[in-house]
């Protein structure tokens, strides 16, 4: 028996399959030849099998004969939809560049606002797959239409709210420019495939008229342009080490402001103590030491998270201390010991991200100050250094930190907001003040390395005096640093230091104080 209206539901499913051609065999053909998926085989990949339950695969433009049939079918060229990652729901959009290159028109723009909507009413994290413009198309669509019109970014209110509302990812999967651009960046981390992904503001042909430069979309946008550019978070070797990194980092996030960072169980002792802490910072204060192992040996086993490419020195990432997330800010040695305009972005986005998601922050303090010379001038070095510590002093979220070495000048003073409670530690390699010795000394004691016979000598002589008081010992007898401890007692503190942060966060959900940016 026939029901009434199957027709109309034989018809839905042809639509659907219709549409789940996506450009046709040869556009889909392309897109392989390129060594790209196509939208759909991304979402499969990301998400949970079974998970995915499309919104809107019936819109885009129908083809009809003279009956008023439908004879074809051309899908809107943006796939979204509700599914789960590790189990929790999230909302998904890729863009098809099968059917128009991700450009905003056959429907695009209103499927991208729902989405937009979608996650920020349900509270859940927004992932974007991008492929493309996104915006109005090209030029060609002002003959087509009749008319022009004064431009305006689609869902942008929704777009910018998002941000201080819900976890937000983007991967740059291919060519991404124009608004696609800018929806990429719109996010709380933005993955870009290196050879296959490329971002800029303007694509070649538009760039070359502009302004004479006659590029490659690889050399105007891609890997080697953003490892450095701060526009970028991570650069990926491919799209399914993209996927694997997008579930990564929203595994340490809440799906809300409205809720507490995930905690998770961990196998790792919370009384480890790895002895090679204790010879980790060398004596001699001009050598490095490497961090990775330090970070290693203070957060659970393999759960460090690298957040940023491009911040240089300064090292901002995720871990979990006793399942906890957190949020850690750290410098590497080998990379340098001041704070570099774009290691001050990077830190003044993610603790905005911490005390957007409520993530406890750890301060592995090793910092020597912000960066100095002809260079840091020019690029403003003092403005970025100060928007980073001012991103700390208006963070709420509980904050511990372990003085690893160096707290100097103005940098080494803003890691943490000194005028709040911030449980703190000192290893016995701790070295601070507001000025280093070894540069200060040359300054402080001018006129009598000038009038001495032998300043060789007296710079030795008065360099040793400045030894004897610059110990940390010093210090906590004034109780200028609370505690100095064995570098091998660190994990087990701040795993007791994390639960108490747990227990405070609650009264911190909801909204940050400030509307985050990009």
């Amino acid at each position: 028996m026939t029901g009434e209206w199957q027709p109309e539901v034989d018809e839905i499913a042809r639509r659907r399959a219709l549409a789940e051609r996506m450009g046709g065999p040869d556009k889909v053909a392309r897109q392989h030849e390129a060594g790209r998926l196509t939208v759909r085989e991304r979402i499969a990949a990301l998400v949970d099998p079974g998970s995915f339950d499309e919104i809107g695969a019936l819109a885009g433009t129908g083809h009809y004969d003279d009956s008023g049939s439908l004879k074809d079918f051309t899908p809107a060229n943006f796939v979204h939809g509700t599914a789960r990652i590790d189990g929790r729901r999230v909302c998904v959009g890729g863009d098809d560049f099968t059917v128009r290159g991700g450009a905003g028109d056959a429907g695009i723009a209103e499927k991208q606002i729902h989405a937009e909507r979608l996650a920020n009413e349900l509270r859940v994290p927004m992932v974007r797959l991008i492929e493309g413009t996104g915006g109005g198309g090209s030029v060609k669509t002002l003959e087509q239409n009749g008319f022009t019109y004064v431009p305006v970014n689609p869902g942008w209110d929704l777009v910018v709210d998002n941000l201080s509302t819900v976890p937000v990812v983007s991967a740059c999967l291919g060519p991404v420019a124009g608004l696609g651009a800018a929806r990429a960046v719109m996010s709380h981390l933005c993955v870009l495939v290196e050879g296959a992904g490329q971002l800029f503001v303007a694509g070649p042909p538009v760039v070359r008229h502009a302004t004479g430069e006659d590029l490659s979309k690889e050399e105007l946008g891609g890997a080697a342009v953003h490892r450095r550019s701060g526009a970028i978070d991570r650069i990926v070797g491919s799209e399914a080490e993209a996927f694997t990194v997008l579930k990564q980092f929203l595994s340490y996030l809440p799906s809300s402001v409205d809720s507490l960072p995930p905690v998770s169980t961990t196998d790792d002792d919370v009384d480890r103590r790895e002895e090679s802490l204790l010879s980790l910072v060398p004596r001699n204060r001009r050598h490095p030491y490497r961090l990775r192992p330090l970070l290693e040996a203070v957060f659970d086993a393999g759960s460090v998270f690298d957040y940023s490419v491009s911040g240089g020195s300064a090292f901002a990432g995720l871990a979990r201390l006793d399942g906890h997330p957190v949020g850690v800010l750290a410098t590497d040695p080998f990379r340098g010991a001041t704070l570099t305009p774009e290691g001050a972005d990077v830190v003044t986005r993610f603790v905005d991200l911490c005390e957007t998601f409520h993530l406890p922050l750890v301060s592995l303090t090793d910092q020597a100050g912000m960066v100095i010379g002809l260079a840091g001038e020019r690029a403003g070095a003092i403005r970025h250094g100060a928007r980073a510590v001012t991103a700390v002093y208006q963070s709420h979220v509980p904050t511990a930190e372990v003085i690893v070495r160096r707290v100097f000048g103005v940098g080494g003073a803003g890691m943490t907001n000194r005028h709040r409670f911030v449980r703190r530690w000192a290893w016995p390699s701790g070295d601070w003040g507001s000025l280093p010795v070894e540069g200060g000394l040359e300054a402080a004691y001018r006129s009598e390395l000038e009038a001495s016979s032998d300043p060789t000598a007296l710079r030795e002589e008065i360099r040793t005096r400045l030894d004897a008081v610059r110990s940390p010992f010093r210090t906590a007898e004034r109780f200028g640093v609370e505690d100095v401890i064995d570098p091998r007692e660190t994990r087990p503190r701040l795993c007791e230091w994390v639960r108490d942060a747990y227990a405070v966060l609650p009264r911190l959900l909801g909204r940050p104080s400030f509307g985050m940016r990009p």
